[in-house]
């Protein structure tokens, strides 16, 4: 059976931790602040800190914000339902925003609605590696906590690159789903570099992994402070362990090399579902969107679908089965109508860069074929 996600493990990565437990460096220390340095490298922030889970990381994200109590906070329905669970522990309002079903992401006009409704800061899920509006968004003046879990590595170009980019490539509205790899690096701002502060989970399923954990960065040197002030007084129980951020530290480092096979694969599989019945999600691989995954929004019911992958001993899950509409269907389903279809009839197909010649052709065979 070809499992849905597998993390990229590679000798490089199994030495780090080898070397770890060698040298008995097993809670957080030295490779801890190794990792931190590293991120704040790859990510262009000010400060970071390397947590024991994203929980964690959200918790002590909107602790920087200092929101008054009971205050909104605003929340993709397709975020995972940790997040709702966070913000009604510090106190705080959940104010479940619905998503845009052509690429799963809150709109500006939907982050403007949950402000008349009592939002005063957003978490902003970046869902499925795609990037929102963030021009749109940010324009509307309100602190926000970036969810790059599944976009990190993700970049907006500046302005000429954009331009050119689009020129040289198809247009996705046209195609009417996603495009091919980029054929060129794309310079720009970062996922990460928008908001006031970013986490950024690292456990199995994300895009990085430490097999646990989480990143909490600030942006802004201005911003630093703030978190930095709160991170002298975290527990090292919530800290992430050396052994945790060994394995991160090299997966940051492998993260160009392990794109680049990502986006080779989802070139196949994208011209794949272009002969079939099913479409991806509207995004701009030209312009640097992560590939998380290989996300496809159903013609039919999930469960056929999942049932014919299987005979084929291809495993497939649910894009969203763990978001906050998928948990509280009941609370939030109605106001959510985008979110909860597409919480029904998204699914994930294996896309990493372990899989081999042999399983890319017959999981792009089962895409063409899928009912």
């Amino acid at each position: 059976m070809i499992q849905t996600f597998s993390s990229t493990i590679r000798r490089k990565e199994m030495d780090a931790v080898l070397t770890c437990m060698v040298d008995e460096r097993i809670g957080p220390g030295e490779l801890n602040a190794r990792l931190i340095q590293t991120a704040k490298e790859f990510f262009s922030c000010a400060g970071a800190v390397a947590l024991r889970t994203p929980a964690d990381a959200l918790k002590y994200a909107l602790k920087a914000l200092s929101l008054e109590a009971g205050s909104g906070v605003m929340l993709s329905a397709l975020a995972p339902s940790w997040q709702c669970a966070v913000v009604e522990e510090l106190g705080y309002k959940p104010v479940v925003l619905d998503v845009q079903p052509e690429n799963a992401l809150v709109s500006a006009e939907t982050v403007s609605q949950g402000i008349q409704n009592g939002g005063r800061a957003l978490v902003l899920r970046e869902s499925l590696g795609i990037l929102p509006d963030f021009e749109g968004i940010l324009a509307l003046g309100i602190p926000v906590i970036e969810d790059i879990s599944q976009s990190a590595g993700g970049i907006v170009p500046e302005a000429a690159q954009g331009e050119e980019a689009e020129k040289a490539a198809p247009s996705n509205a046209e195609e009417g789903g996603e495009g091919d790899a980029p054929k060129a690096e794309v310079k720009g701002k970062k996922a990460g570099s928008f908001g006031i502060y970013a986490i950024c989970s690292l456990e199995e399923q994300d895009v990085i992994t430490a097999g646990g954990g989480a990143l909490l960065m600030a942006a802004g040197r201005r911003d630093w402070p703030v978190l930095k002030s709160l991170a002298e007084g975290i527990p090292s129980i919530e800290m992430l362990p050396d052994i945790n951020a060994a394995l991160a530290t090299v997966q940051i480092k492998e993260f160009t090399r392990n794109e680049a096979k990502r986006k080779e694969i989802y070139a196949l599989y994208n011209r794949s579902i272009m002969a079939g019945k099913n479409k991806g999600f509207v995004r701009d691989v030209e312009l640097n969107s992560t590939i998380w995954s290989f996300p496809i929004a159903l013609n039919s019911g999930f469960k056929d679908v999942k049932a014919y992958a299987q005979k084929k001993e291809i495993e497939v899950r649910l894009a969203f089965e763990d978001s906050i509409v998928a948990a509280k269907e009941e609370e939030y389903g109605a106001a959510c109508k985008n979110a909860k279809a597409l919480a029904l009839r998204s699914a994930v197909f294996p896309l990493y860069p372990r899989l081999n010649r042999s399983q890319i052709e017959k999981i792009s065979k089962v895409l063409v074929t899928l009912p």
